[in-house]
């Protein structure tokens, strides 16, 4: 299938799948009731101000306040701000203190830059910026930058000019991708709706008292359009009427060449199965990743880092040995950058290749990694391949990772992906067996345990109970309970009638 985006749209949801060359390469998702809050503007109010930190936290109307940095903060005294990260030009290292630049209580406008992650609340910067279709506007910055996608120096020269003809006074512009070849009319369209914008938010900003939100960003379907419609794109498939009526009016306003390319899915069943989207979306979910000739990647996400583990798994190759590694790696990392996207995995993240001996084979992987990184949108920072065939690098994170947006922590593990074992839980209970058995006044003691350490019983450790018996000189009776957690246990005195008689002792998740 030719590059597109697919978009699925319901009443609570909208998904949209990202497919290049054939291949499901990122999976977006935003529910009714979730919303994303990255790039919203608020006028917040200053909770508190941290000088050990150089942070502050601002009250922006969300369940957790937001988290300002210094670095983030905008400052008049400073000749140059930080500038855009699609931008050509370096921020200022020094900050004043945060102390000397906010006090509790006051009124700012800050922007939403990262979600919030976790436990963690939102990151905001006073830094602002509203992006366009082909440019991104930064009214706190009298700057002028080109996207570091557009290579070709004639062009970027082009642009810069344009934009220096076309940029009012105050304020900044850098041209996105999408700018190149736009001519002069399109881009000074670009730098008017732009600065409307910021003059509706200036005056909610005078007229409104905090918290408040001034500017909400488009929703997931308008803003992959903006941001995701490109010359390469071939069609942009919706299987929802209404929202096909209104991403068609969106695209006829603001991007009318690429008009033509939305289309109306009218196929047999659900538009994610028709075109692939919904497999890669579970398998997106697994641990494991098998690679074309029979390696695997092992993908554990913690809340620090991201560890990955190629393995050669299947694969036994032709040749020798450093072949077969080198031919593992080397398919290892197109699936790995995929996965990255497909996953939206960010933060710090580790990639075990398997070692390799020769210094010109890892030169090689590492060239590759370079390389298939260049399709990623997200700002990547690597570094050089150990001899133990580690890659440590970076990830730009502004929203969570699709694996903790659509799951939630196993109540049963409560997220550490481990239970005790069967043997282990038996001990316990023969453990709790013999320090309370003896001041239990019963003939009869009950032991209700989930069906699967019963088992375990049963066939391993009937020994444990023909030993309990012996000592306590009772007779232990088993207890097969399904709806017991597996490490839960009961150990009770019963009477002839199964009723409980005297104490009775139990043992679960975190009590033993």
């Amino acid at each position: 299938m030719a590059n597109s985006l697919v978009i699925n749209c319901s009443p609570h949801e909208t998904r949209i799948g990202v497919i290049e060359d054939n291949k499901v390469v990122e999976l977006m998702i935003e529910r009714r009731k979730t919303t994303g809050l990255l790039g919203n503007i608020y006028k917040g109010r200053v909770t508190r101000v941290l000088p050990g930190m150089q942070a502050a936290f601002v009250d922006i109307g969300l369940e957790r306040a937001a988290f300002l940095y210094v670095a983030d903060v905008t400052d008049a005294r400073r000749s140059r701000s930080a500038s855009n990260s699609m931008s050509d030009t370096r921020s200022e290292s020094y900050h004043p203190p945060i102390q000397n630049l906010l006090h509790e209580g006051q009124e700012i406008m800050v922007q939403v830059s990262k979600e919030p992650l976790g436990t963690k609340g939102a990151r905001v910067t006073s830094n602002v910026s509203i992006a366009g279709r082909h440019l991104v506007y930064m009214p706190t910055v009298e700057h002028v930058g080109i996207s570091r996608r557009i290579s070709d120096e004639e062009e970027r020269r082009r642009l810069r000019e344009a934009l220096e003809t076309l940029v009012p006074q105050g304020g900044g512009f850098v041209a996105r991708t999408a700018a190149e070849g736009r001519s002069l009319e399109e881009l000074g369209a670009d730098v008017e709706f732009l600065s409307q914008v910021w003059n509706d938010i200036i005056n909610r900003m005078e007229n409104s008292a905090a918290p408040v939100t001034l500017y909400d960003d488009l929703d997931l379907l308008l803003r992959s359009a903006r941001d995701l419609v490109m010359p390469d794109l071939e069609q942009i498939v919706i299987d929802d009427e209404v929202e096909f009526s209104r991403l068609l009016d969106f695209m006829r306003r603001f991007m009318p060449r690429y008009a033509e390319r939305v289309i109306r899915f009218g196929g047999d069943g659900p538009i994610f199965d028709h075109y692939g989207v919904e497999i890669e979306l579970n398998r997106a979910l697994s641990r494991k990743v098998w690679l074309p000739s029979g390696g695997y990647l092992i993908i554990d996400q913690t809340e620090a880092l991201t560890a990955i583990d190629v393995n050669t798994g299947r694969f036994v190759g032709k040749r020798n040995l450093a072949d077969t590694i080198l031919k593992t790696n080397v398919e290892a990392v197109t699936e790995v950058v995929r996965q990255l996207r497909l996953r939206n995995i960010g933060g710090i993240i580790v990639i075990d290749f398997i070692d390799m001996e020769s210094p010109s084979n890892r030169h090689r992987v590492y060239a590759d990694l370079e390389l298939a990184l260049e399709s990623d949108r997200a700002r990547t920072n690597i570094l050089k391949i150990s001899e133990l065939g580690l890659v440590e690098m970076t990830r730009k994170r502004v929203r969570e990772s699709l694996v903790r947006s659509v799951s939630e922590s196993c109540f049963y593990c409560d997220g550490t992906g481990l239970l005790k074992s069967r043997t282990t839980i038996a001990h316990e209970v023969y453990r709790t067996l013999l320090r309370e058995g003896p001041s239990m006044r019963a003939k009869t003691i009950r032991v209700s345990v989930h069906p699967r350490v019963s088992a375990s019983f049963h066939a391993d450790e009937h020994v444990l109970i023909d030993e309990l018996e012996s000592r306590l000189e009772r007779t232990i009776r088993l207890e097969s309970r399904p709806d017991f957690h597996l490490e839960h246990f009961e150990v009770s005195a019963i009477d002839q009638s199964d009723l409980v008689v005297g104490q009775k002792f139990t043992g679960s998740v975190g009590d033993h």
